[in-house]
């Protein structure tokens, strides 16, 4: 673990709605790239000067710079296309399925090669394209926990997970963490014939009531993670158990496009610009080759790229090795595990290939709604409140020879792919590497909207506990705190704008 100045809790400094097209259009702009409007901002995009803005209500929003103006946000072109060129013209529930728009011919089938293996059910002792599952395991295939590529969801109650799963850390006598001697890093709910499961997790929540400024009610759920059938005795002393459900899969080949030196130029690890907001990048080794490099995926940044992130899958969600994680995962007291285990590698690195190119062209679908009136009433919430100084609009893709259809595109992610601190209540406390145990990346927002559409549930945040955009913007804590409290105090058709916005993207 890094050490860290403590963080700032100032106010995020936040712009009027005036010069939004600065502080949404072009927050992210690129070295060497022109601001579509001048006005002297911040590095995070959205400073100014002090003041009070006004939002559409009349309302006050505490903290906005300037001096109120326009009730709307300014359209930057493109943004209705947050892909670029890949961008698809269709929202539906295959939106998280389909290759880029700008796929080449001859790339296509490279696509539909990695699709079937994200899609097919791993066995044992079957086909050989697909022999390899265990021995012991969470699902059968990538889409059992992506389901259509969409995010997952924790199960209902008294249920075990489908598209979750519990990471296990035991506190070190010399600092950090290590996995459980009897279970891993990771519970595996099913084993293969002769394999005993490891057991089950189910969540339980605690309501946590609050109200808005304006007194309306709400209720967020606060979860605890339940072991149950625990087949090798119980969890070492002082486990922590951290939840995670699956991310949704579509733009991720834009993200790996981004320079790393634009990311980098967002970072402010010592909050030298005294904001509040102090993002931050994991440093995290490539497995293959044992160097260091920035993480970029995984709710923690966790890791370097997408190849790595689909290898570590197989490995840890269905026990099918690779060339990078070529051994299966058997604590020592898992004997039935070790006499399980075959030889030779699960996945070869063409098919492991195959389904990263597949990870890398998943596209991006339209935005129909960016020019309407409430959704840029909304965009200019958004940025009042200060969620744009982690949820970045835009970037530009660096150029890439090998993947030409990802580069110098114009994308909107709405991440800095930071790590930022989200406070106590979101904290699981677990260290990742460089990350502290309350750091998470800035989640990308496109194509959030279309969720439930996708996977027939809505459920937000690592661990799924928020069921609403609202809910999930309400338990942001530590830099995004400011933020949460300017959201809270908007009144309630100003909560309705700018979350009809995020629901746009």
């Amino acid at each position: 673990m890094s050490s860290r100045r403590p963080r700032s809790r100032r106010a995020v400094a936040v712009v009027a709605p005036v010069l939004l097209s600065a502080a949404l259009g072009a927050s992210c702009t690129a070295p060497g790239e022109t601001m579509a409007t001048a006005t002297s901002t911040s590095s995070h995009g959205i400073g100014g000067a002090g003041g009070v803005g006004v939002s559409s209500s009349g309302a006050s929003v505490s903290g906005a710079g300037g001096a109120g103006g326009s009730e709307l946000a300014v359209f930057e072109p493109g943004e209705e296309r947050p892909g670029g060129d890949t961008t698809v013209d269709l929202r539906d529930a295959k939106s998280f399925q389909r290759p880029a728009g700008n796929l080449s011919s001859a790339h296509l089938g490279h696509f539909e090669a990695g699709r079937a293996l994200f899609e097919v059910a791993w066995t044992v002792g079957g086909e050989v394209d697909r022999d390899g599952l265990g021995p012991t395991y969470v699902g059968t295939s990538c889409q059992g926990c992506h389901f259509r590529g969409g995010r997952g969801a924790p199960p209902p109650a008294n249920q075990p997970m489908t598209s979750m799963l519990v990471r296990l850390s035991v506190p070190s006598p010399q600092g950090g963490f290590l996995a459980d001697p009897r279970y891993g890093d990771q519970i595996q709910t099913r084993g293969i014939a002769g394999v005993p499961a490891e057991g089950w997790f189910s969540v339980d929540y605690e309501p946590r009531p609050g109200a808005y400024a304006d007194k309306t009610p709400y209720e967020l759920l606060a979860p605890t993670n339940v072991p149950h059938e625990l087949a090798f005795g119980p969890l070492a002393p002082g486990t922590v158990l951290s939840a995670r459900v699956a991310q949704p899969m579509l733009g991720l080949g834009l993200l790996s496009a981004i320079r790393d030196e634009d990311i980098e130029a967002l970072a402010d690890p010592d909050d030298a610009d005294n904001d509040g907001v102090s993002g931050r990048r994991n440093r995290v080794p490539r497995d293959l080759d044992g160097t260091i490099r920035p993480g970029r995926f995984g709710w923690k940044a966790n890791q370097p790229d997408l190849e790595q992130q689909a290898a570590a899958a197989f490995r840890g969600d269905m026990g099918i090795t690779s060339p990078i994680y070529p051994e299966e995962d058997c604590p020592a007291v898992q004997s039935g595990c070790a006499a399980a285990v075959k030889p030779g590698i699960d996945i070869d690195a063409d098919r492991l290939a195959a389904v990263g190119f597949f990870s890398h062209f998943i596209a991006v679908p339209y935005r129909p709604d960016a020019q309407e009136p409430e959704v840029l009433r909304g965009k200019a919430l958004f940025g009042q409140a200060g969620c744009a100084a982690c949820h970045r609009p835009s970037f530009t893709t660096g150029e890439i020879s090998s993947l030409p259809e990802l580069g110098e595109q114009r994308i909107y992610p709405y991440t800095d792919l930071l790590l930022h601190a989200m406070g106590p209540d979101l904290a699981d406390g677990r260290p990742d590497h460089e990350a502290t145990g309350d750091e998470f990346r800035t989640a990308p927002l496109w194509g959030i909207g279309l969720t439930k559409l996708v996977t027939g549930q809505a459920r937000f945040l690592h661990d799924g506990r928020a069921r609403s955009v609202e809910e999930a913007t309400l338990w942001h804590g530590g830099e995004a705190e400011p933020a949460r409290e300017a959201f809270a105090a908007l009144s309630a058709e100003d909560r309705a704008a700018l979350t009809r916005f995020v629901l746009s993207l």
